[in-house]
């Protein structure tokens, strides 16, 4: 124990030196720099749908929750898209279609989305589309996107089984889907889907920043469940039995400041912290994430086969730490023997205030937030491929597939 907190002691000492006598970013080199600062304007041209307001504005009335859940991400992008200057009024010239719908604002008393309606809500809305203009039906949806940021998104369930049994709503098969989960060889992602970051309160976390040359005297933070006694009673399902490994290795470790309690004082202590903890629990991610980047604290990313936010732009294996599901027991001495140059220049790359605008959506947006960077991942697939355009009376999707509970009316 006694060389771990004199590892700790020095990194703190050499986060502190650095603050003030070191550059406090380091630009991203190579070509996720460039990425990471790509300009959208004049690249695409995006449609939106105007539906009726029972698909969106009118839900939001009946729960205004929904503004500040890590779901939110499908409201504030289609009032992003409302001025955006790559917004057609003429879908003729469109490069892109746009239908929004707020899936997640039905929600729990606690606070969570309900999964039932939501497929019921998305398959109206295309009957919509396609029977009122003629732009869904020339490519069953290959030019159309739509924001799902469910837990396992265009699955709709928040436990991981339900929603591989459901699996992706079989009229999204050819749309790009742009969403907050991402996990390789899941079939709740499919090939071309935009991987984004869930929301989480830019000016919120702005008024909540404390000094830059502020010691980091905490080396792990984590505040959450361990255990989710209400949802998964016999234990282990929960976070595929992660976050209860940290806390019956490390719950007593001088080097871990882990609770289940939440504090006032959440996001300076973020601030304050060398690692923070990044585990998956029903999904893979989760808000720490963009609140470790935004806060300067080192994610620690537990979540096996992970697909991470705008992968091409951010370069997540220099700035984070990835630590195996099987080795969680193992988080202590894999921390304690990264070298501090390393830590050091983790730190500097997080500073980097391009690599924190990317993982927020901001009210006003700001040039290179995570609503351009949604922009730029649909403008790099352009132009569409001749072969999404379908022949006259030609049909790809199956609008009967699917369980027979999704198929009800909305």
């Amino acid at each position: 124990m006694g060389k771990w907190l004199q590892a700790f002691l020095f990194i703190a000492f050499a986060s502190s030196i650095a603050s003030e006598r070191n550059p406090r970013t380091e630009r991203i080199s190579g070509s996720a720099g460039d990425v990471l600062e790509d300009d959208p304007v004049g690249r695409l041209k995006v449609y939106v749908y105007e539906l009726p307001s029972k698909y969106n504005k009118k839900i939001l009335q009946k729960d205004p929750r929904c503004l500040s859940h890590m779901f939110a991400a499908e409201i504030y992008m289609h009032r992003f898209l409302l001025s955006s200057p790559v917004r057609t009024l003429n879908p003729e010239e469109a490069d892109w279609f746009y239908t929004p719908i707020y899936a997640t604002c039905d929600l729990t008393p606690t606070g969570l989305p309900l999964p039932f309606k939501s497929p019921r809500m998305v398959r109206s809305a295309i009957q919509l589309i396609s029977s009122s203009w003629p732009y869904w039906n020339r490519t069953e949806g290959a030019d159309h996107f739509f924001v799902v940021p469910h837990d396992f998104g265009p699955c709709f369930h928040y436990q991981e089984e339900k929603a591989i049994k459901r699996g992706i709503l079989p009229i999204l098969q050819r749309a790009t889907l742009v969403q907050t989960f991402g996990q390789r060889n899941h079939v709740c992602l499919k090939d071309g889907s935009i991987t984004i970051p869930p929301y989480a309160p830019p000016q919120k976390m702005q008024a909540r920043k404390i000094p830059l040359n502020t010691p980091r005297s905490i080396f792990v933070y984590f505040r959450g469940l361990f255990y989710d006694v209400n949802n998964d009673p016999e234990g282990g399902y929960y976070a595929r039995g992660a976050r209860a490994a940290v806390w019956e290795n490390f719950k007593n470790n001088p080097l871990f400041d882990i609770s289940t309690e939440h504090p006032t004082t959440y996001y300076e202590d973020m601030q304050r912290a060398v690692f923070c903890l990044c585990p998956l629990g029903w999904a893979p991610w989760s808000p720490r994430l963009v609140e470790a980047v935004v806060f300067g604290c080192i994610p620690v990313i537990i979540a096996d086969d992970i697909v991470l936010p705008f992968a091409d732009a951010i370069p997540w294996e220099e700035i984070g730490v990835f630590v195996a599901e099987e080795d969680v027991h193992k988080l202590d001495t894999t921390l304690t023997s990264i070298p501090p140059e390393v830590i050091l220049r983790k730190q500097r790359l997080l500073a980097n205030p391009s690599m924190k605008r990317a993982m927020l959506f901001p009210q006003p947006a700001l040039p290179g937030d995570a609503f351009h960077q949604i922009l730029n991942g649909l403008a790099r697939k352009l132009p569409h491929q001749k072969s999404i355009y379908l022949k006259p009376g030609e049909k790809i999707l199956n609008w009967t597939a699917g369980p027979v509970g999704d198929l009800k009316p909305w």
